[in-house]
């Protein structure tokens, strides 16, 4: 990693700062002496200006579209790729020869099923918990189970661990739809690669065989690459610091599933759809496009722009597709694609959407295609967790495997009273 050196002046001081650079992306200054030398703190909420860490997975230009896992386009690996090859990638660096892939997915594939214990244990939800819960609750509890596989100092436990939760996760994400519905729990089977398993144990019955659709299948499993990773997000962030406290790996992942929780974070897709359904018609849109742009209009229009994507979201144009796939297969003549299609189209040719770069992202396809699949809207978070599993393991294998990593414990700007002396009760 090339260094050198910048300066700036404070208080009449001049201060050097070493400026780092990557191998892709800006520039970087290291302030991890700027306390010492000028007892001063950065201040940046949301940290939407500060590197918190090095990291070798994933690249993101927002400027340009682009977003690589391990130096791969994103495009490449969901068109010729699959969910379980993009998993090896991201945890060892590099794509499996045959034979390295052949025993990645055998591993996986052996740890799917969850210890019989966690059956009784879902007993102890409503009927109608909201799954995400179940899944912080359920994945949490992994570790009460797993004890074998807690101790991150030794990578051999580590990589049972990566293991255990690539291959449970899935699992637990189908317990907690049958709960939801009353059906009872699907085992998963050997002879199933990853996705087509998932999607056995989340739609099959005792009562008749299930047969998994190969178009459907593929779609997931593409779905599921696009969403393994996304550098630094909010989610991937809360896993690195909880990990970074030494907390297990079962427990980080439960909070980076928490974290995903948030309709800010994971739920954008499900917003997308309730958007598509106000607006109802084709004909309608208009109307919320002048809406979208009245500044004293509260509605925004979902699933367009992103925080860090200031051009196409690489991923919509995949996923775009793969709406279209999913829907011509299951003979599905949905309005809403409709109604998307139409505005996607009025958005990309407005030149107030594309002065601001408001670009269709990932969102804007994601929730039609896993509602064409008879996923229900409260199962959606929990695919992109699913997914995004490898991605929340990859970093926080890759932050305990640096010797440079320290606990999190970002500093404050602190606005309140300043001290006091404590009044007695009688005196006030």
């Amino acid at each position: 990693m090339a260094e050198n050196k910048g300066s700036f002046t404070i208080g009449g001081k001049e201060i050097d700062l070493p400026v780092m650079q990557g191998t892709m992306g800006p520039s970087v200054v290291d302030i991890r002496n700027l306390y010492g030398e000028t007892e001063m703190f950065t201040f940046d909420p949301g940290f939407t200006s500060t590197a918190s860490c090095e990291s070798k997975i994933t690249f993101i230009d927002g400027d340009a579209g682009v977003l690589l896992y391990r130096g791969y386009p994103i495009d490449q690996l969901a068109e010729h790729g699959d969910f379980l090859e993009t998993c090896y990638l991201l945890l060892y660096g590099e794509l499996p020869s045959a034979a390295e892939k052949a025993n990645f997915d055998y591993r996986i594939t052996r740890h799917t099923m969850v210890h019989e214990q966690m059956a009784r244990f879902f007993q102890g939800f409503r009927r109608d918990a909201h799954p995400m819960a179940v899944m912080v609750a359920s994945v949490g509890a992994l570790s009460a189970f797993y004890h074998d596989s807690t101790n991150i100092a030794d990578p051999v436990q580590r990589m049972v661990a990566s293991t255990r939760m690539i291959a449970k996760i899935p699992t637990l994400a189908a317990m907690a739809y049958k709960y939801s519905i009353g059906q009872p729990f699907v085992y998963p089977k050997n002879d199933l690669d990853y996705t087509s398993n998932f999607l056995r144990m989340c739609f099959a019955v005792p009562c008749e065989e299930y047969k998994v659709n190969p178009v459907l299948s593929r779609a997931l499993d593409r779905i599921f690459i696009l969403h393994a990773d996304h550098e630094q997000n909010a989610s991937t962030s809360t896993v690195r610091l909880s990990g970074s406290s030494g907390a297990n790996p079962f427990a980080c992942i439960a909070a980076g599933i928490a974290s995903l929780w948030g309709p800010a974070h994971g739920g954008a897709n499900e917003a997308v759809l309730k958007m598509l359904a106000e607006i109802g018609t084709p004909e309608r849109i208009p109307q919320f496009i002048a809406r979208a742009k009245d500044k004293n209009d509260p509605f925004r229009l979902m699933g367009f722009g992103h925080r860090v994507y200031k051009n196409y979201d690489p991923r919509a144009k995949i996923m775009q597709r793969t709406t279209r796939e999913v829907l011509n297969e299951l003979g599905v003549k949905d309005d809403l694609l409709d109604v998307a299609l139409e505005l996607e189209r009025i958005a990309l040719s407005d030149e107030y959407f594309i002065e601001k770069k408001l670009y269709p992202n990932i969102d804007f396809y994601s929730g039609i295609t896993l509602k064409a699949m008879n996923f229900p809207v409260a199962m959606f978070t929990v695919l992109f967790a699913v997914a995004r599993t490898v991605g929340w393991i990859a970093q926080w294998k890759e932050m305990i495997e640096d010797s440079g990593s320290k606990i999190g414990r970002p500093r404050q700007l602190y606005t309140g009273e300043k001290r006091r002396d404590y009044v007695p009760m009688s005196k006030r």
